[in-house]
This record gives structure tokens, sequence and C-alpha cells, in this order.
């Protein structure tokens, strides 16, 4: 029992602290604590009283000397627990939640946010359990459904997952967080029109919900529906001006339309974000930057805020002794896709006595003549796109894969949390993000000398692995449709050069097509012929080329055909001029392969050096220009030089049957010869260190 005068001090103190006078209240439990300073109520409201000041730092020693006063109380140890949340000392916090738990099983809100904390801990199944015996004691709480269906989301079973934010939805039907975790599970089931619908509700309940709109930007972007995409982020902006991923993608969904309005500002704006520590999604900048410091910092930041490394990894250093080399190749776009059209080749030629080559699929099941063939090249082929970044980092495991070939990076639908966990002894990254990854996840970048020289090893955290000619594959039996059509079935004047560019949207910028205008005003009759990506796109670029004093019916726009349809069309084409910062890839192979000559003026970091290496390998080495002026005046030649236009071509048609850009064993022997050096560094115990493959297929270390 307290003395009077301190039970009184006690009572007044409270009196204070209720209406409100802070100070006086901490004064008068301070007072009582002196003399006596073992007094359970006087700690315990001192306490709650800095946690109602949101003052955590004081709040938790006082929590934590109340629950060893009274250690068999459950609230002593929730009050303990919440504070060292508050304070990010989950794993703390999570051991006192359990505390709480065995004095008191019904504590719901205990066990909602031990199971919370789990979650955030990584501990997928716990929480899930948590939330099962939740729910069975109070099958009322919306909370405890919502909670649940985003565990069962980290576990990639989405189905599952809607079917409790229904719960949670039907319990409390004005639940703003639940439609939009629904949206989330809706999108990874690619049921975008019903992810839109959720995102929808949610903001119809609360307008000021900027997450849901920047969730419904992602959807419409996904969706090639750039225009709504801006809207959408604009209104995100509007509400939570700070965000700087929104941010990077409104730039991104803008150069999809061409609209350059306020583009440097907003540029300049994203490097800022990057300079001073705030994440933004990383593909932007490679398209508006050629700083290998800006691309490097960018991928840290994202890799560390969204991909941190598990401190408990799959792989635990075993060393495999397999006969054969065991290769998982890793991604979401085994379809219809430019990734798709480049692999087959790649994976039917392997080499079978030396090595075991698996499919990891990430994305869709759905049937094309692309994905049969990809499927029929594997030895095994997975689809475990509603599988966990857990589950699938086991799988490679179980499977000792000697080496994970991540094919996405940090592209749409990658799963690089796969490769946090360290499922393989050797993780590489090759083909799908042409960019540093910024993660020491990842061992090695496979490039050439062109595309990627050992000088900028310094802005990889990955290694960087030659190849001897070039670092794209190809695939040498793409088909090109066997009728060419007129140019007038595609839309071309019957006469006059046709310059082409059927590279994305977003990677035409201002300073490139101002020159192509020039282009246009320079060459008579003159056709500039490029993809129509959106509407938009095509109005904006035809209002600029107005602007330019260019009749805007002189850029032709082409629709989206198949791919042999296009080949076939692209025939028709003169010169395929390169965008810059970004060059093609998949785009600029597909014009070298149906024979038209690529022009491009080479950059600095991968993304801008890539046409270079390629036409580097098919023996076209003079239309890689150093300057927009040497590109500007080499265009100028060949459009005006019909002889010399047509001795390109004739060499293009000639080189490629025999120059290495188009032979895809010779690229395979190559590719394996890297992965064998690879692996017995890997199985010598040695770090992952830079090399060449040479000519003949033998790797030099």
């Amino acid at each position: 029992m307290l003395p009077d005068n301190q039970l009184r001090r006690l009572q007044e103190a409270l009196s204070h602290q209720r209406a409100g006078r802070f100070t006086e209240a901490i004064r008068l439990y301070n007072r009582i604590l002196q003399k006596t300073p073992s007094n359970f109520d006087c700690v315990n409201a001192l306490a709650g009283l800095y946690a109602q000041l949101g003052d955590v730092n004081s709040a938790t020693p006082l929590f934590r000397r109340a629950a060893k006063l009274r250690p068999d109380l459950a609230d002593t140890h929730y009050n303990l627990a919440v504070a060292l949340s508050m304070s990010g000392h989950h794993g703390e916090a999570a051991g006192h939640y359990k505390q709480t738990l065995d004095r008191n099983p019904r504590h719901a809100n205990a066990r909602n946010n031990y199971a919370a904390t789990l979650l955030q801990q990584g501990q997928i199944a716990a929480a899930l359990q948590q939330y099962d015996e939740l729910i069975a004691i109070n099958p009322a709480l919306a909370d405890a459904y919502n909670n649940r269906g985003m565990a069962l989301q980290n576990l990639k079973r989405l189905q599952e997952a809607v079917a409790d934010y229904d719960k949670a939805i039907a319990l409390r039907p004005n639940f703003p967080e639940a439609h939009v975790n629904r949206g989330n599970a809706l999108q990874g089931l690619r049921r975008f029109n019903d992810a839109l619908a959720s995102f929808e509700k949610a903001i119809a309940q609360k307008p000021d919900f900027a997450d849901a709109y920047g969730n419904a930007g992602n959807i419409h972007c996904q969706l090639g529906q750039h225009k709504e995409a801006l809207n959408t982020y604009e209104h995100a902006l509007s509400l939570q001006p700070g965000d700087s991923e929104i941010k990077s993608m409104r730039l991104y969904a803008k150069m999809h339309l061409c609209d350059w309005s306020n583009f440097d500002a907003e540029c300049a704006d994203l490097i800022s974000c990057v300079e001073r520590g705030l994440p933004i999604h990383t593909f932007v900048t490679l398209a508006i930057s050629s700083s290998h410091e800006l691309q490097l910092r960018c991928a840290r930041l994202f890799s560390e805020t969204k991909f941190p490394p598990s401190d408990k990894p799959v792989w635990r250093g075993e060393v495999y002794a397999h006969d054969r080399i065991r290769v998982a190749y890793v991604s979401g776009e085994f379809r219809e896709h430019a990734t798709g059209y480049l692999l087959p080749g790649l994976f039917e030629h392997h080499d079978r006595s030396r090595f075991e080559v698996t499919g990891i699929s990430l994305g869709s099941e759905e049937e094309s003549p692309t994905r049969r063939r990809i499927k029929n090249a594997f030895e095994r082929f997975v689809h475990v796109r509603d599988k966990s970044d857990q589950d699938i980092a086991a799988l490679l495991r179980e499977l000792e894969i000697d080496i994970a070939v991540d094919l996405m990076g940090y592209t749409q639908n990658a799963r690089p949390g796969i490769f946090t966990l360290r499922p393989a002894p050797v993780q590489v990254s090759y083909l799908g993000y042409l960019g540093p990854m910024g993660a020491d996840f990842v061992d090695y970048v496979i490039a050439d000398k062109i595309a990627l020289p050992f000088d900028q090893q310094p802005y990889y955290a990955e290694t960087i692995a030659h190849l001897p000619d070039c670092f794209l594959v190809n695939d040498d039996r793409l088909t090109i449709s066997p009728r060419t059509p007129t140019r007038a079935e595609v839309g071309l004047p019957d006469e006059g050069f046709v310059f082409s560019s059927f590279n994305n949207s977003y990677k035409i910028g201002r300073p490139m097509f101002e020159l192509w205008m020039r282009l246009l005003r320079a060459v008579d009759g003159s056709v500039l012929w490029l993809f129509e990506a959106n509407a938009e796109m095509a109005l904006n670029l035809r209002c600029e080329a107005q602007r330019c004093g260019v009749d805007p019916s002189r850029i032709v726009f082409a629709p989206r055909v198949g791919l042999p349809e296009h080949l076939a069309r692209q025939q028709l084409a003169d010169l395929f001029l390169d965008s810059s910062p970004y060059n093609a890839g998949a785009t600029g192979a597909a014009a070298l392969w149906a024979g038209v000559p690529l022009l491009t003026m080479i950059g600095s970091t991968f993304v801008g050096r890539m046409a270079a290496s390629m036409l580097h390998a098919v023996g076209l080495p003079e239309l890689v220009t150093e300057s927009l002026s040497g590109y500007e005046a080499l265009a100028l030649k060949v459009a005006g030089e019909p002889d010399f236009c047509a001795v390109l071509r004739e060499r293009l048609a000639r080189n490629r049957k025999t120059h290495p850009l188009f032979d895809t064993e010779r690229f395979t022997r190559n590719i394996e010869a890297a992965y064998e050096t690879m692996v017995d560094l890997s199985r010598r115990g040695e770090r992952p260190r830079s090399f060449s493959v040479a000519e003949q297929g033998a790797a030099k270390a």
C-alpha cells in the first residue's frame, strides 16, 4: 500500500493528466518515483503519459520497468510491445506480444499486432497461424480478415487473399484499405479491370487516399493506358506532392505519350530526389540520364528499400558436384514478348551433355507459339507465378541449381525477392534489365566489351563478365512472313526515302526527334515511320513536327502486328534511326534481321551502347557515331547517296549469315563458357571476378 501522501499525489497527477496539464503531471509522477521507485501504478501511468505524448523513447524504458514490476499482468507486456514496435524493435516486441498472449490468449489487439510483427519480419506462415487463431476467437473482426489477406498475398495465395478481403469488406463495407489490398491481389491475378474497380471504391470511400490513386495509375500503365495513368498519378501527387516514386511513374507515363512538357524540370527533380536519398523507379533513370553515378545510386536506394538481402539465405555455401552444370532461367516473359522472341534458340542449343537447363516461369500460363517453343526447349519447365518468393527460392535450392539467371531485373512483373534469399551459389543478371542492380545478391552481369566496358565496373555492384561478340542473344530461326506488303498497304508513299524507328515511345526524346525533323526537311520526299504506341503519342508527335516546320503527314504511324508480319513490312524501310540515351535492343536486332541498316550514336551507359555492340557483331561498325552531329551527317549521307545505302544493305544481307550477331549456336557456346567459369570460381570458394570469354569459347579469368 502507498502512504496516504503518496496516494494523494498520484491521484493529483492523474487529475492533471486527464485535464491536459502534462508538465505538472510529469513533475508529480517523478516526485513520487523519487520516494518510491517501485511504485508500479506511478511507473505505468508515467509511461502511458509519455506514450500519449508520442515520446516513445521516454515511454519504452518505463514500460519495461512496469513489466518487470508486474510480469504477471498481460497489459504490461502489451504496452511494452506496442512501444517497442513503434521504436522499430520488432523482434523484442514480438516476444512481449507472445508473453501477453501467454497470460491472456483472448487479447485480440495483442494477437493482431503480434501477427503484424511476424509478417513484418517475414515469418509469414507464423503470422497466418496467429490470424487464424484471432478469427477463431472473433470471427466478426474485419481487421483480422484484411490482415490475414495480406499474409496470404505475401505467400502468393492470391485467390484466398481476395476471399479474405471480401469477408473484411462484408463485415465493414466502408473499409478503403481493404479495397486497396483487394485491388493489389487482383492485379497479381491479372484481373486488371476488377483491380481498378477496387481502387475506385477505395477512392470513393476515402477521396484523399493517395496510395489508391498511385496503384490505379500503375494498372493503367501496365495496360498501356498511359493517358489515364498520367491523370491518376497527377491526382496522387496533388494529395502527396513529395512521393518520389509516383513522380518517377508520372514522368514515365508522359514519356510513353511523348509529352515533353516540363520534361527537363521533372528530370532535374527526380535526380534531386535520388541525391537526397529518396527512391524512384530505377527503369526511369535508364531512359532520362547517362550518368553512371545516378543509375547506381538509384538502384542501390531501390534495392535497399524494396529488396533488402535476407539474413537467412536458402543456399548456405554447399558445394555441388553435379555431372552437368544446372542452370535455371527465371522470367515472367516466356511469351509473345521482346525477350521471349530472343531466347528460344539459346535454350534449344544448350549442350545437354554439359548443362541441365530449367525454366522458371513467373508469368501467365496463356499459351502461344512462342511459349510452347520455350517450354519444349527446357528439360524442366515450372510455372511458379502463384508461389511465394520463399517457395521459389526453396525450389531452386531443392533442385541444387548451380546458376540462377534473372532475366527480369527491375522490370515489370519481376521478382527480385527470390534472389535476395540467395537460392543458388551463382546468381546472374542478364538481358531483361540493362543497368546496375545495386544489390549484393547479384554476382554477375553478362555483357561485352562494347556494351559494358570493364572501366564501368565501379558503377556496378555485380561483377561484369564479357562475351566475345555481343551480349545480345538472337534467334536464328525467327520467321519473316513470306509476303512483303506494298508501300501503299502500310501507308508509305510510293517514292521517297523511308527513315524508320520502331522503338518504344518512351525512348523518343525531344533532341533526337528534332534531329529527325531536320532530316525530313533536308531530304525531299522522305518520311519517318514509327510505331503508334498510343493515339496521344501520335497526336503529340504530329504537333511537334508542325512546330519544327514539317508537314505532320510525313510521319507515318504503324499499328502493332505479329512479329513475322512486322519483320516483313520493315523491309520497306531504308534506314533504322536509333534513339538515345536509350538504344534499340530487340527492336534494333529485328531491323537488322529484316535487312535494314541501323544508325546509332554510342552513349556512355549500357542502354546507350547496345546498338553499337550489335553493329560491330554484324560487321557494320561505320554506322556507329560518336555525336549527334555525326549521327545527323551520316543519316544524310545514307539518304542522299543511293549507292552507299545499297552497299550497306548488301553487306548486311551477307553478314547476317556469316557474322556472330545471328549465330545462335556460337552465342550459346560462349555463354556456356561464361557459366563454366562462374561455377569453377564458386566451387573453388573464390569471390566473383571479371573475366572475358575468348573467341573459341575458352574463358580467361
